[in-house]
């Protein structure tokens, strides 16, 4: 698209959505008015008409058309593709669906990421006597290599690469939330452990709770944004007066009025 001149990606945020897709159909096809094709737009892109307009003036011709059709051609392959696999997962997961369902509750954790996490732990956490065991065997506890009164290494141990990828993208999900324990565990972190440990740490904690809502059968039970300030709220005053402090500024305390 970029040798033809056509810069739909400026105004769609996505050219394989039901527009965008319209769109680039009718140029394979062999329609190149741009009003034509701005007129494809469905839904919240049609207030973009103008833009659109001067978007899809461009360069298109018929070799410009066998290339994008092959690539759309290919998408279409892989996504039916998806499809089937799709399908094949859901047929070998149904026995599990129950502990899916469960681990969806945690935040963070869609339903293809509570497959995987079953798929590699499966359901029957009695193979597991703790949820520290778990974690171990996942590569989520650090190691605690000493001798001698000598600390070496203290890396995780190599766990599965699917789970470790599920509980990535999990972890990661929680970094764009505000209300959660998870997501209050690794703003608390990140400061002073940078964000790969605070990852780490969140994905610890998912891991853990898996281990106990298996065992249980109960949902996941969030524990809220705000844990760590109840937790110990002077600790938290603390903090704030010397943030305001560092800026400059002369803090007196009082109690609130019952």
């Amino acid at each position: 698209m970029e040798d033809t001149g056509i810069k739909l990606d400026c105004v769609a945020s996505d050219i394989l959505g039901a527009s965008g897709r319209a769109m680039l159909d009718a140029l394979v096809t062999g329609t190149t008015d741009p009003a034509v094709l701005a007129d494809l737009a469905k839904g919240k892109l049609r207030q973009k008409l103008p833009a659109l307009r001067e978007a899809l003036e461009g360069r298109f011709d018929h070799e410009h058309g066998i290339v994008v059709g092959a690539i759309l051609a290919h998408i279409d392959f892989l996504d039916e593709q998806i499809s089937l696999l799709s399908e094949a997962i859901e047929e070998q997961i149904r026995p599990f669906a129950a502990a899916v369902e469960l681990l969806c509750t945690i935040p963070g954790v869609q339903r293809r990421t509570a497959e995987v996490i079953v798929a590699e732990v499966g359901d029957d956490m009695s193979v597991f006597p703790s949820a520290g065991q778990l974690a171990s065997w996942a590569g989520l506890c650090p190691g605690n290599d000493e001798s001698a009164g000598k600390r070496r290494s203290g890396r995780t141990r190599k766990g599965s690469r699917w789970l470790g990828i599920a509980l990535t993208e999990a972890a990661q999900a929680n970094t764009r939330s505000r209300d959660t324990y998870l997501s209050a565990q690794y703003r608390r972190l990140k400061p002073r452990r940078g964000h790969k440990r605070a990852i780490g740490a969140v994905r610890h904690s998912i891991i853990v709770a898996c281990w106990h809502m298996l065992s249980t059968g109960e949902i996941y039970r969030d524990a809220g944004g705000d844990y760590f300030t109840r937790l110990d709220p002077d600790k938290q005053a603390r903090r704030l007066v010397a943030q305001l402090e560092r800026l400059g500024h002369v803090v007196t305390l009082q109690e609130a009025a019952a």
